[in-house]
This record gives structure tokens, C-alpha cells and sequence, in this order.
């Protein structure tokens, strides 16, 4: 036989291009339209029905960038369609001037029947909406949505803010049509879709490839190409015998599960995240009516929120199908945060918040972690998301690595603290399928649990910008159930998936540790403010919880729970993968930051508040050393001033600066720190051990480096930045402040100016920097280097509730790709006997590196990437203004690193009384995070502790109250029939290392 399967396949592919496809929809009508334009902002429906709409004709451009028109679609249902309804269904057809293939980045619109109600949305690849009925009385509320994303080209672009982004349209109406769709023809379409795309993967000397390729030949020879309609049924006779072939019984199994995923701000304000829910909830409504099957599992409590708020008649139909087990939420948290630089008692919030919503409202708890877009995930996860019910855990993000291939799909992660969590990443590397021939044998290949395990889990619809699973995608899930050739594909929910999975595979392996994207290490640093509110607003709520519900307990005030939740959401929200990262464009930071402002001084006045009512609050600023009473919100006593409470400090002996010929000394009686002519620390002597900590000829200072990554810019930082570094050594100027102890450096960088304050922290062996930069570079990094003499074989940084351990040096290619990493409030590194803190308090990123130096001896260097100045997708990134406070702590251990991290974040301020803690722990290196009353408002207190130096260890617990009872309850304040670590009795906490244990004290 002759190979003529090269002709064959053209003939098929042109005659699905040319006859099936056009045929789908024989005929359509133009229907009338009006139209109003929304002169700014989007209105409801109620209001913009109102307003007077013009007549309006395809062809012609509408709205401007981040526009919105309403268009009112009216007309008659041709008494012929009615005639010969069989097989046949009309439909509108909405046509917005979609570019390319980029649903959800682009134009988008929502449907509405004339009494308000959603119909559906209207988007690339999903641009019809059932008509019912003989007329067509519909409105479309269209958003004019640029394109940032594009071609992905990385360049700067004024689409980001509404104020550059123009006013001229970028969109023109193509058509909004009254159109009969054969449904024949539809299925026949989607049969040879099916089986081309299953034919393309399978090996071309294959029996089964030639028997589709023949099938389809004969599909082809059945038909009539100038009566598609006419042919169509006997075209899918001629497939029936190929699509009727099962999959044979060890066939892969994959769950596929219904999906949008909706990035709560990225290329886009939130303001149009809450409308793309509303169109995606509609669109898979809408598809539940018409495919019984069809599972969604839908994340982030937050977006739930705004439909029950905007869309309240969505969101009850919503609840219906949650009832029915179809509409499922997964996560539990309130969004899809980012995990590497949420603080530990926010990581708690998101799921306190995110699961207290699901079972308000629909009497439910997920179970499944849910994460697929977040840059890497911290290794205090586990135990975090087994503490609120979460049972396993779901992302892909760790398949977009650079360098090394993640060695799993299904395993055991195991956290800090020991906890495992089982976890599934699906091998398809998307969350954004549509069940094509070629994912689904992706799937199948790529399966790393092949010989012992059998099953994965596909996630399908569009994604990023939301829109969902389509008809389309079901009709794919439908032909593949039992395919011979393909994977055995299922519709089905998370929770059978996961079922079925822990069953057969009962030893999974284990990985140890955080999962470390080895991508997008930019975000620790891009949009340099974002951080510095969510840093700040972490620490504001913890001081006005401690506070408030010290003043509720002593003195019988109100706890402001509302106002504490509505700030809370509004960290939570900011804690977003693609918000607090700093990977989206400038309108969304412009919001950022006014929030966080508002938040600082709505947040300020309830601590103000309730130290008022505890006995008089001085002032709002932090304390300078004097004999007043000063409040210490932080865990550990501060110069004699009790944890969680306010008292007079001990006195402090007064450090000294002076000149010593071209040097500068500052000096206590801890440790002697030197900055030379130049501003640069070239020396820190810890006075105990007379250890010298700067490495031997270097200087401890500010370094430039260019920065221009391969893509991704606001993203990455690629590890050839190292190769242009800059010492910051000129342009200087030195002043002394004897009588406040500092020395101050200003120097001009290029456009920049950047000025240093160094000061010694009262009775610790710290140096504080405070730098303030005027920043107006154009992709340059900016870092702060500590060259230490030290040889430290690993760094320990700070996570959420504790720390983990990365090595310093290359060996692995793992080792290798972690350049840039992220910590809290502190990194340290170490020999025996010797160490070093650097803090921060508002830096994420970091690297730590070991360098040999002439003369033998190792230098660990520790640098803290202080700012960034990307141009994608926001041009103006960092410009303008900031102010970041750093520390150097000598002879330290990981306790006083712990502890200068807590002095920078939650600084002693002035107050005027003494305060008793409510909470008193007896035991080193267990750390209160909490104090509050309990989320079910019964008055009940709330104390989060956790292990901090990674030992066993056991503590005790005292409260400054009468407690009539103390029970131990998981992080939903709920009694578990597990718990392990506090005993009534005695009143001791045993704690294995890093757990974190929450009390809860009901009050007598």
C-alpha cells in the first residue's frame, strides 16, 4: 500500500476548515443595536438601562481602554428557523473585535435578560448565548479591556494606568448576530477535532493512527461538500466505529475538573477582576444547565464575596449548585496569595477568612489546597493547611522551572515541622486546558508515577483572566472517556480524584521542604512600597489585636471586630500572587498603596484607641531612649520591658560616635562598627569574643547591578546580573550627629539619590541603617552587601513560624538555580561559636553566597535586594521615593536574629502606663504571634504560639486573667480530637520544632 498520509491528512484538515467548520452556523441575521457608553467608571444594570442608547451599527469602534459600552441587542427569531428546529438551536452571536487567541486578556462582555439577571458572558472562543423563544431582547455590558499581555514582548507599555492609557477605541464591533446552529454539523466538528488531535500523538507506523486517518478519509468521501448539512449525519456514521474503540484497561486515568482561573488583579484593576467573575460564574452556569457532568472547582473566597455583593442574584444560584456538589470550592483560602512573603499569622488569616466564609455560606470546608499560579511555596505550608482542614494540596507552577524538572507528580510534602501533606501536581503543566489530543498525551508521557500509580489531575477552561470550561472542552472530556489511544479522561471533583489516588498509591515519596520556583525571583523585590504596606500592615493589625483585646479583657471596652476585618480582607486581598509580587500593571499598585495608607491610619487609630483606654498612649511614633514607659507589642522582652506589654526600660548605656582620621566610629559597649570615607562599614568587632565580622578587605554597602532579564521583567532577575556589579563608594558625603548617635551618608547615583542613617541599637550589638533612596533608575537592582567572615555552610532564613536552612554553596544543579531567595524579617549565617543577623523590615529578597579570598579563609556574603526598576507591565515601577530600615547584628545566634527582626518590625513606642501581658511564657523560643478574641465573637481569647528555633522543647503558658478554661483548637479555633501539645494540668505547651499550637481561653 502506498503512503499517501500526508495527502490524506491536508484533505482532511482543509475540508474541516473549509466545510464543517463554516457549516456549523448555515445561516445569520443582523440584529438591531443601540448602544450608551459609560463615561467612566462601570455602572449596575438597574442604572445603565436607564440611560439614553443610540442607535449603533457593526463596523464601527467602540468605548476606549478600559472602557465600557452596553449594547442592546433586539429582534425577531425568522419564522423559517422555528419551521425546522430539529437539530438545529438559535443562538446570538457576539462578535466584540476579539484578536487572536487570548480569552480573558482582551475585550469581554456579560449578558443580561431585560429584568437584570445574568445570562452569560460573551469572549473569545465562547461568543454565543441561547435564545429561547421567538424574539431576542438582550443587553451585552462589553468592557474594552487592553491587551497588555500582547505578544509578550516585554515592553513598556502606558496601557497599565487609565490615566496613559488614551482615549481613542481600540475595539470594533464585528457583529452582534441572530444565528441557527446546526447541531449535527456541530458534533461532526468536534468528532474529527477529537480524533485529529488524538491521531497527531500517536506514532505514525501505528495500526490505531492509520485507522483514524482512513476513518477520517471516509468521512471525507461520505459527505457532500456543497450540502455539509445534508451529509453531516452520515460523516459522523463514518467516525462512529473509531470513536466507538475503547481505551484499553490500563489506559492513564485522568480526572478532569472544570476551572477558571481568575488572577484577582494582574493586567487588570480589581475593579474588573469582579466582573470577570461574574462572567465566568455566568458562563458555567449557564454550561451546568447543559451538561449534567460538568464539575467547577472554583477557588478564593474573595471572589465568591464580590458576586454575593454585586451580583447577589448570581450568587444564589451559585449556592444551589455548591448544595448539589457541582459548583465546588477548593483552597480555603480568601485569595490565591503568594506564599514566600506572606507574614506567618496572615498565612493563618487567609484560611481563617477564606474557610469561615465557605461554611457561613454554603455550609462547607474545602479540603483541597489550591494553588496553581503562585511563585513557590513556603515549607511552613503543610502544617499550616492541615491545621485548617485542608487535606491535600494541588499546583503546576513548579513546571515552569528554568532548570531542573521537578522529579514527582504525586507525592508526600513534608513541612518544617514534620508535617506531610499529600500533594498532586498535574503533569499537563496547566491549569488551563481544553483537552486537546496533545495535552491529554502530555499527560500520559510526562506522568512521573508510571508502574505505580495510574491516575491524574487535568484542570480545564480558560484561564488568567477567567471565562472557564466551554461546550467545547465537554465535548472533548465526552469523546475521550474511553478513547482506544488516549488517556481515559472522567469529569469529576478534586476530592474523587484524590479518592481514588491516595488508594493506589499508598507509599508516595516524600520531598523535604519549601518548593522553590526557580523563576520569577524579581518578585521578592518588584514594587518595593506593595511590600513595605504588606510588611507594615501585618504588623499594625498584630499590635491593634494585642491591644484591643487587652483593653476587651481589662478594661471591658468593644472590640472593633468589624473594623479588624475589614482591614484584615484588605491585606488579604493585597497578599495576592500577582499584587504583592509586584508582576502587575501601575493602576493596580496606584490602588495598593492608597489602600495601605488608609489602612495605616485607620489601624493606627484602634491601637491609639486602645492604648487610651489602657492608660494613655503618648504618641504614634517609635520611642527614643528615655525613662517613659514604653509599649513592646513584640514576643520577646525588650531592654526590661515585658513581651506583649508596657513598662519602664532599663537604663541604657548611651553608645558613642566619633571620628578616628578618615573613619568614623560607632561605638557601645557591645561592639565597635567603623565606616570609612566613604560611607562603607569596613569594620564590626563584637566586643565579648573580639571576633572581627567583616571579611578581611572588603566593606560592607550599597552595590548596583544592571538588570535586564531574558522576559518576564517585573518577574525575574536572571543570574547574569552579577556579572555588571557596582561598588557604591563616590559621590559622597559624611555627616556626624553625636548627640543622636548617627552618622549620615548622602551620595548621587546617576539620577538617584540615596541617603544612609547608621545608628547602634541601645544595648545589643546591632548596627541600624535606615536608607532612604529617591530612586529614578531604569532596570537597575539595588542591594545592600554584607561581606562576613564567616564560613557558613548554609543560612538559615526566617518563614513563616520558623526558619529554614539553604545551602550556600553550588554543588547541585538545585543549589545552583536558587540564586535569589526570599526571607522574613531575618537571614542568618554562622560558624561554630560565631554569627551573624542581617534584618529588614520590609526586604524580601535576598542571596547568600561563600567566596574564597586571597590568603585562604572563606567570605559568606549576605546581600538584601533592596529595589528593582522593571518596565514591564509597569513602566513607573519604584520610581519616586522609599524608605527601608536594615540591621547588622554581631555574635549573633538565631535567638538574637529572631530578636532584631521583631525590633525593627514592632519597635518600642512611647506610652503612658504600664501594661501587664495578658499572655506570659515561661520557656525559651516559643513565641506568641496572636492575641485576639475569637472569630465566633463569644469573647473567648485567642493565643497563637509557635516552636521558633527548630528544637523540642516544652514552655509554659500564663495568663494575666482569670481563665476558666484553656483548650488547644486548630488555626480555625475549632477543638480537634488530636491535639497534642498543651496540658491543662500543668499548663505547659509541649512543642516539637516549629509547630504552631493556638490556645483558646475562655474567660472567667
Amino acid at each position: 500500500m502506498h503512503d499517501d498520509s500526508r495527502l490524506v491528512l491536508e484533505r482532511i484538515t482543509r475540508f474541516l476548515g473549509e466545510r464543517i467548520s463554516p457549516a456549523v452556523y448555515p445561516e445569520r441575521i443582523p440584529l438591531t443595536l443601540t448602544a450608551w457608553d459609560v463615561p467612566d467608571e462601570p455602572v449596575p444594570f438597574a442604572e445603565a438601562v436607564t440611560q439614553r442608547f443610540e442607535p449603533f451599527a457593526a463596523g464601527s469602534p467602540w468605548s476606549k481602554p478600559w472602557g465600557t459600552t452596553w449594547f442592546h441587542a433586539v429582534g425577531d427569531v425568522p419564522d423559517a428557523w422555528r419551521e425546522t428546529s430539529a437539530g438545529r438551536s438559535v443562538e446570538m452571536l457576539v462578535d466584540l473585535g476579539f484578536q487572536g487567541d487570548h480569552p480573558g486578556f482582551q475585550a469581554e462582555g456579560l449578558v443580561f435578560a431585560p429584568d437584570g439577571t445574568t445570562v452569560k458572558a460573551v469572549e473569545p472562543f465562547n461568543t454565543s448565548v441561547a435564545v429561547d423563544g421567538d424574539t431576542v431582547d438582550l443587553y451585552v455590558e462589553a468592557a474594552s479591556n487592553p491587551d497588555i499581555g500582547g505578544s509578550w514582548a516585554w515592553g513598556p507599555t502606558p496601557l497599565g494606568d487609565k490615566a496613559t492609557a488614551g482615549t481613542d477605541p481600540i475595539y470594533t464591533l464585528r457583529g452582534i448576530d441572530l444565528a441557527l446552529r446546526d447541531v449535527t454539523v456541530w458534533e461532526l466538528e468536534r468528532d474529527v477535532w477529537t480524533l485529529l488531535g488524538l491521531q497527531a500523538e500517536l506514532p505514525r507506523q501505528s495500526t490505531r493512527a492509520a485507522q483514524i486517518l482512513r476513518a477520517l478519509e471516509r468521512m471525507c468521501d461520505a459527505m457532500d461538500p456543497h450540502d455539509v448539512a445534508g451529509t453531516a449525519a452520515a460523516g459522523r456514521e463514518a467516525l462512529a466505529g473509531v470513536l466507538a474503540d475503547e481505551a484499553a484497561a490500563n489506559a492513564h486515568r485522568i480526572s478532569a475538573v472544570g476551572h477558571a482561573h481568575i488572577d484577582s488583579a494582574w493586567l487588570w484593576p480589581t475593579r474588573e477582576t469582579i466582573r470577570k467573575c461574574a462572567r465566568t460564574f455566568s458562563n458555567v452556569l449557564a454550561l451546568m444547565d447543559d451538561y449534567p457532568d460538568l464539575v467547577f472547582a472554583c477557588s478564593s473566597a474573595q471572589q465568591y464575596a464580590w458576586i454575593k455583593a454585586y451580583y447577589p442574584e448570581l450568587f444564589e444560584r451559585i449556592r444551589v449548585r455548591v448544595a448539589e456538589g457541582r459548583f465546588v470550592p477548593v483552597g480555603g483560602m480568601w485569595v490565591e496569595s503568594d506564599t514566600n512573603m506572606v507574614g506567618g499569622e496572615a498565612m493563618v488569616r487567609q484560611f481563617v477568612a477564606g474557610q469561615g466564609f465557605f461554611e457561613r455560606e454554603f455550609g462547607v470546608r474545602a479540603t483541597t489546597g489550591w494553588l496553581p499560579d503562585s511563585f513557590g511555596y513556603t515549607a511552613a505550608l503543610p502544617q499550616l493547611m492541615a491545621g485548617a482542614g485542608i487535606e491535600q494540596f494541588v499546583t503546576q507552577k513548579i513546571s515552569w522551572n528554568e532548570t531542573d524538572t521537578f522529579p514527582h507528580h504525586t507525592f508526600l510534602w513534608e513541612g518544617i515541622d514534620g508535617t506531610r501533606m499529600f500533594t498532586h501536581f498535574p503533569p499537563m503543566d496547566t491549569y488551563n486546558s481544553i483537552l486537546s489530543g496533545e495535552e491529554l498525551a502530555k499527560q500520559d508521557r510526562q506522568y512521573a508515577e508510571k508502574g505505580e500509580a495510574n491516575s491524574s489531575l487535568a484542570l480545564f477552561g480558560h484561564g488568567d483572566g477567567g471565562g472557564g470550561p466551554t461546550r467545547e472542552m465537554m465535548a472533548a472530556a465526552h469523546r475521550t472517556k474511553s478513547l482506544d489511544g488516549s488517556p481515559r479522561v472522567a469529569v469529576e471533583t478534586p476530592e474523587a480524584f484524590f479518592g481514588r489516588a491516595k488508594a493506589e498509591y499508598a507509599h508516595p515519596p516524600v520531598w523535604s521542604g519549601e518548593l522553590y520556583l526557580e523563576l520569577h525571583r524579581g518578585t521578592y523585590t518588584s514594587q518595593a512600597r506593595t511590600k513595605q504596606g504588606n510588611r507594615r500592615s501585618e504588623h499594625l493589625l498584630r499590635q491593634a489585636e494585642l491591644w484591643a483585646t487587652t483593653a476587651a479583657v481589662r478594661g471591658g471596652t468593644d472590640y472593633p471586630y468589624e473594623e479588624l476585618e475589614s482591614a484584615w480582607r484588605t491585606v488579604l486581598l493585597q497578599q495576592f500572587h500577582d499584587i504583592l509580587p509586584g508582576s502587575a500593571i501601575a493602576w493596580v499598585y496606584q490602588e495598593a498603596e492608597r489602600n495601605y495608607a488608609e489602612l495605616a491610619e485607620r489601624v493606627g487609630g484602634l491601637i491609639d484607641d486602645a492604648l487610651d483606654a489602657l492608660g494613655g498612649a503618648a504618641d504614634t511614633g517609635t520611642a527614643e531612649a528615655s525613662a517613659g514607659v514604653l509599649v513592646n507589642a513584640g514576643p520577646v522582652p525588650v531592654r526590661g520591658v515585658p513581651a506583649l506589654g508596657a513598662g519602664v526600660p532599663d537604663a541604657a548605656v548611651q553608645a558613642s560616635v566619633h571620628r578616628d582620621g578618615d573613619t568614623i566610629v560607632l561605638e557601645n559597649s557591645h561592639a565597635r562598627f567603623t565606616l570609612d570615607g566613604t560611607g562603607r562599614v569596613v569594620s564590626a568587632v563584637d566586643a565579648a569574643s573580639g571576633r572581627e565580622a567583616i571579611a578581611p578587605g572588603a566593606s560592607a554597602g550599597l552595590q548596583l547591578f544592571r538588570d535586564t532579564p531574558n522576559r518576564w521583567d517585573a518577574w525575574d532577575i536572571d543570574q547574569h546580573y552579577r556579572r555588571h556589579e557596582t561598588d557604591l563608594d563616590t559621590a559622597v558625603s559624611l555627616e556626624v550627629d553625636e548627640q543622636r548617635g548617627a552618622v549620615r551618608v548622602t551620595r548621587h547615583v546617576s539620577e538617584s539619590t540615596i541617603e544612609q542613617e547608621f545608628t547602634l541599637a541601645i544595648d545589643t550589638a546591632t548596627l541600624e541603617v535606615t536608607t532612604r533612596v529617591d530612586w529614578h533608575e531604569r532596570q537597575k537592582l539595588l542591594k545592600f552587601a554584607f561581606p562576613l567572615d564567616v564560613r557558613a555552610e548554609r543560612a538559615a532564613s526566617e518563614v513563616q513560624f520558623g526558619h529554614v536552612y539553604r545551602a550556600t554553596n553550588e554543588n547541585t544543579s538545585w543549589d545552583f538555580a536558587r540564586f535569589e531567595t526570599a526571607a522574613h524579617r531575618w537571614v542568618h549565617v554562622g560558624e561554630p561559636g560565631f554569627g551573624v543577623a542581617v534584618a529588614n523590615d520590609s526586604t524580601y529578597g535576598h542571596d547568600v553566597t561563600r567566596q574564597p579570598r586571597s590568603g585562604g579563609g572563606t567570605t559568606t556574603l549576605v546581600r538584601q535586594s533592596l529595589l528593582r526598576a522593571p518596565l514591564y507591565p509597569d513602566p513607573e515601577a519604584d520610581q519616586g521615593e522609599h524608605v527601608v530600615r536594615s540591621s547588622l547584628t554581631i555574635g549573633a545566634g538565631i535567638a538574637d536574629a529572631i530578636a532584631a527582626g521583631y525590633a525593627l518590625n514592632l519597635p518600642l513606642r512611647a506610652g503612658a502606663a504600664p501594661i501587664e501581658p495578658l499572655v506570659v511564657v515561661d520557656g525559651e523560643g516559643v513565641l506568641v504571634e496572636a492575641v485576639k478574641l475569637a472569630e465566633d465573637r463569644s469573647g473567648d481569647v485567642i493565643v497563637r504560639l509557635y516552636e521558633a528555633l527548630g528544637r523540642r522543647t516544652r514552655a509554659g503558658v500564663r495568663f494575666g486573667f482569670a481563665a476558666d478554661s484553656v483548650v488547644q483548637t486548630d488555626l480555625l479555633e475549632r477543638e480537634p480530637g488530636d491535639a497534642d501539645a498543651w496540658d491543662a494540668g500543668t499548663g505547659i505547651l509541649s512543642l516539637r520544632p516549629f509547630q504552631v499550637v493556638t490556645l483558646r481561653v475562655r474567660r472567667g
